[in-house]
């Protein structure tokens, strides 16, 4: 038994290329960073599920985190707003140098609404991994030879 293949011609681009390849490059860069994003999105439910077990300490204490005397919908709002949160904390982590400007913004507004010991919080994370003159305490160490 024989299927036909179709055709698998390369589509032409540049100046002669028509609407219709346009068209179609839309729809393959569009399936392109959906499968990007659907990857990352599976990567990250899978250190989530990892770490949610890592923290309840046991598989048969997951069921114990379901809360089924709450509003599904009430459960759903805390665990999305954990998840956002977990999220900005590990890039802001992941990488202080390229947040100093946002973290110092954050630790501003909540001086500005009162909330000093948060604020300093903050402070105290921005200083201790991205110092203000860019010198990290451990560079004006003497060099010991090994």
């Amino acid at each position: 038994m024989t299927t036909e293949l179709p055709d698998t011609a390369p589509v032409p681009s540049g100046e002669g290329a028509g609407v219709d390849d346009a068209g179609f490059e839309a729809m393959r860069t569009d399936a392109v960073l959906t499968g990007r994003a659907m990857s990352s999105g599976e990567y990250l439910a899978g250190l989530m599920v990892a770490a949610e077990l890592d923290v309840v300490g046991s598989p048969t204490k997951l069921p114990t985190v379901m809360w089924a005397d709450l509003d599904p919908a009430v459960v759903q709002a805390i665990f999305n707003h954990g998840a956002a949160v977990a999220t900005r904390v590990a890039q802001f982590a992941g990488a202080p140098w390229l947040y100093r400007d946002r973290l110092q913004a954050l630790q501003g507004r909540l001086t500005e609404a009162g909330f000093h010991a948060m604020a300093g919080s903050v402070g105290r994370s921005v200083r201790l991994v991205v110092p203000e003159d860019g010198v990290h305490p451990a560079d004006g160490q003497i060099a010991r030879e090994h």
